[in-house]
C-alpha cells in the first residue's frame, strides 16, 4: 500500500505531461493549417530570356512563373498570350516580371528604335570608330556628351568645345556586350544612335559636316549641364608651364593670358628717319657755304672778263685788288 502512494504523484505527472504535449501539438497543427491558407500565389508572365528595348514580344519570349500575390503591383500580366505583338520601351531581365509600364502604346506594332523614341524628341544615328564609341563601352542606355573639334577664323585656329550633354543612346551598332566572369568585354560599334530635340539634332548634324566629333561616357547619375569656353592650342600648350620658379600655371591661366588685348609697339619707320635727320647736320655739313668763302677770296684777288670771239666765249682773268 506505501509502494502503491508512491507512484502516484509519477504517474500523475505522466499524464499531465502527455495532456500538454497534446495541446501544444495541436495548437502549432492548427497555426500551421491557417498560415498554409492565408499565403496565396498568382501565376505570372515573365521574361525567359534577357529582352533588349525594342523587342516585340512573341510566345517563345514568355512563361509563367508563381509569386506571392501580395507582393505584386496591379499592371502585372498573368497569361502570355495577352503580350504576344507588344513591344517593349525598357529592358527585362530573364524571370523578370512583364509590367505594363514597360511596354509601349498598344498601338505601337513595330518594334526597334522608333518605339522607344520619347515624345518630341527625334532619333539619329552617327558613325564612330572605336576611339570615338570610347572603346566600345557605350550601350544602348548609356549617356553621353558630344565634343566637337574645329578650326575657325581666317588664320585657322582649332577649337574643342563641348557642344550637347547627357544625350541617350537609343542604340549601339550590334550590341555584341559579353561578359566573362567578372570582366566585361568591349562589343564593336560602328553606328550609334542618340536621342535628341530638333535643335540637338541640327547642331549634331553641323558637327559632323564641319568638324570631327568625340563621344564623352558620363555617369547615370550626373545629369548636371557644365558651361565650358571650349579649348585652343595656345591655351592647351600653356598647360603646366612653368611662369618664375616653382609656378605653374594652368590652362585657365593661358586662356586670360590668350585673351589680353596685345601690346601696340610704335612702328621703327619715324625713328629711323629722325635718327638720319639728326645726324645729317652733325656729321656732313653743308659744302655750299665754304665754296661761297672761297670764291669771294678770290675775288679779292683776281677778277674775270669774258671775251667773246663770234660764237666762242672765253674767261680771262687778271690778277689785281678791287
Amino acid at each position: 500500500m506505501v509502494k502503491l502512494r508512491s507512484f502516484i504523484p509519477f504517474g500523475m505527472a505522466i499524464i499531465i505531461a502527455l495532456i500538454t504535449s497534446v495541446l501544444i501539438y495541436s495548437y502549432l497543427q492548427k497555426k500551421t493549417n491557417v498560415q498554409e491558407v492565408t499565403i496565396e500565389t498568382q501565376p505570372v508572365a515573365v521574361a525567359v530570356i534577357d529582352l533588349p528595348w525594342g523587342t516585340t514580344l512573341t510566345n517563345e519570349m514568355i512563361k509563367k512563373v508563381d509569386f506571392l500575390k501580395r507582393s505584386l503591383p496591379g499592371d502585372f500580366f498573368s497569361e502570355p498570350s495577352s503580350l504576344v505583338g507588344r513591344v517593349l520601351i525598357y529592358p527585362v531581365k530573364a524571370n523578370e516580371p512583364i509590367f505594363e509600364s514597360r511596354l509601349a502604346p498598344t498601338n505601337v506594332k513595330t518594334g526597334g528604335v522608333a518605339a522607344v523614341i520619347s515624345q518630341k524628341k527625334r532619333a539619329v544615328a552617327v558613325k564612330v570608330d572605336k576611339v570615338i564609341g570610347v572603346a566600345g563601352f557605350i550601350h544602348p542606355g548609356s549617356r553621353v556628351d558630344v565634343l566637337i573639334t574645329l578650326t575657325t577664323g581666317k588664320a585657322y585656329h582649332p577649337v574643342t568645345k563641348t557642344i550637347l550633354e547627357n544625350l541617350l543612346v537609343l542604340a549601339a551598332g550590334s550590341d555584341t556586350k559579353e561578359k566573362k566572369g567578372f570582366e566585361e568585354r568591349a562589343s564593336t560599334t560602328d553606328v550609334i544612335t542618340l536621342e535628341v530635340t530638333p535643335e540637338e539634332a541640327e547642331k549634331l548634324a553641323m558637327a559632323v559636316a564641319e568638324g570631327k566629333i568625340q563621344l564623352a561616357l558620363r555617369n547615370f547619375n550626373d545629369t548636371e549641364n557644365v558651361l565650358t569656353s571650349g579649348m585652343t592650342l595656345p591655351a592647351l600648350l600653356a598647360s603646366y608651364t612653368l611662369h618664375g620658379p616653382g609656378k605653374e600655371t594652368n590652362a585657365v591661366t593661358a586662356k586670360a593670358v590668350e585673351s589680353r588685348p596685345p601690346v601696340s609697339q610704335p612702328s621703327p619707320a619715324p625713328i629711323a628717319k629722325e635718327k638720319v635727320e639728326s645726324k645729317l647736320p652733325a656729321s656732313q655739313p653743308s659744302p655750299a657755304p665754304v665754296a661761297k668763302e672761297k670764291v669771294e677770296d678770290k675775288k679779292s684777288s683776281f677778277f674775270i672778263v669774258e671775251v667773246i670771239k663770234g660764237s666762242k666765249v672765253n674767261e680771262v682773268k687778271f690778277e689785281g685788288s678791287e
